[in-house]
């Protein structure tokens, strides 16, 4: 089991018992006490859950997330808020008794998104309304549920990392649940759709770490990544864009390399591994942008094992920049403004539920470079 999949697992079990002891889940997973630990101190560190001796609990904090439990208001009466108050319209709209409560769909809690839900829940502290959480674990049919749910419940708004489109003409899922719906690092699959965004510029991000490398010397620059990723096209595009500006000395030496949804072990992930190896040991590649960071980490090692040097005989750019800064030599990356997306997303939608008439927004977050010992000249 991978650690984002302990640390989810911790994280459900938590949600679902209120606590639980290290001991005890160390032993239903067959892991070591000493790696439950640690993935607590990850998840306690991104504000999470909290260590107590011996295990974990929810924050104390964690009932502003706790799901929305509105009883389902009488056909025609207006909805009932906390306290038995009756609120005209959406919360924290004019004349309403109860505050604006948004619903929170992201695919995973431990890998890329807790800075995203850390952003959201201090924005939604400071502007007065209530957030209530769901993990998808990146299965479409689980949002749509846990969306449904949350509509039920009576939030008054959404929003949501969609892991698919269901390619209905017309509009997405989500356009159908009745409720205002911004989306979170993801962009409407269909131009016709209406509904509101706010991502990371990832195409420029990319150009960021193209233009890196160029001016530290680096001709041969490589893409290697996971092309089925939601993030994968953005940062392809922006990719071929930049070699293409550098020049044709540069764009004729442009090589993708798809890991695709591959794993250690696999033939083919070996393959593709193999081959970025012997295009460096070949000269033919002297650079490369690599997405995510542990797929970083893992080729720094295979270059090591086949006496090539980072960033010597190769230079590293991650993207990500989620445990980049960890490597056994840190590596430079591409750092998307998580934080800031979360806290963007909650002011967007708190706009349109209180000011319903105004143009609506799609917002590009543009993303920084952080150079550490992978990349330097």
């Amino acid at each position: 089991m991978h650690a984002e999949e302990r640390q989810q697992a911790i994280l459900r079990r938590v949600r679902e018992a209120g606590s639980m002891r290290v001991t005890d889940f160390a032993a239903e997973l067959g892991v070591s006490v000493v790696t439950v630990r640690k993935d607590v101190e990850v998840l306690a560190e991104r504000g999470l859950l909290a260590r107590v001796h011996g295990g974990a609990m929810l924050p104390e904090d964690w009932a502003e997330t706790a799901p929305v439990t509105a009883a389902p208001a009488a056909a025609g009466a207006a909805p009932a808020a906390p306290g038995g108050a009756v609120a005209a319209g959406p919360g924290g709209g004019p004349g309403s008794k109860r505050p604006l409560v948004l619903g929170l769909i992201v695919p995973s809690s431990a890998y890329y998104y807790p800075e995203v839900i850390k952003g959201a829940r201090e924005a939604a502290d400071a502007l007065g309304v209530r957030l209530t959480l769901a993990v998808s674990t990146y299965d479409v049919d689980t949002e749509k549920t846990q969306a449904a749910r949350m509509v039920a419940d009576g939030v008054d708004g959404l929003l949501i990392a969609p892991s698919a489109d269901d390619g209905k003409p017309g509009g997405q899922w989500y356009e159908e649940l009745g409720v205002p719906v911004v989306l979170i690092e993801r962009r409407p699959e269909q131009q016709a759709s209406a509904a509101e965004h706010v991502g990371t510029d990832h195409g420029y991000g990319a150009r960021l770490a193209v233009g890196h490398l160029l001016d530290t010397g680096r001709r041969r620059i490589a893409l290697v990544m996971r092309g089925g990723t939601p993030t994968a096209p953005w940062i392809k595009k922006g990719y071929y864009a930049a070699m293409e500006e550098a020049g044709p000395e540069v764009a004729e030496h442009a090589l993708f390399l798809d890991l695709a949804q591959l794993g250690a072990g696999d033939a083919a992930y070996e393959e593709v591994l193999a081959a970025f190896v012997e295009a460096v040991r070949e000269g033919r590649v002297d650079a490369a942008l690599v997405h995510p960071d542990h797929e970083a980490m893992v080729l720094m090692q295979r270059l090591r094992g086949a006496s090539l040097v980072v960033p010597g005989d190769v230079a590293l750019v991650s993207y990500d920049d989620e445990v980049a800064s960890l490597a056994d030599l840190p590596l430079s990356a591409v750092a998307p403004s998580k934080h800031e997306v979360g806290v963007t997303g909650v002011e967007l939608l708190v706009r349109r539920l209180r000011e319903p008439g105004r143009p609506r927004r799609r917002i590009a977050i543009l993303p920084e470079l952080r150079v550490r010992a992978s990349s330097e000249a």
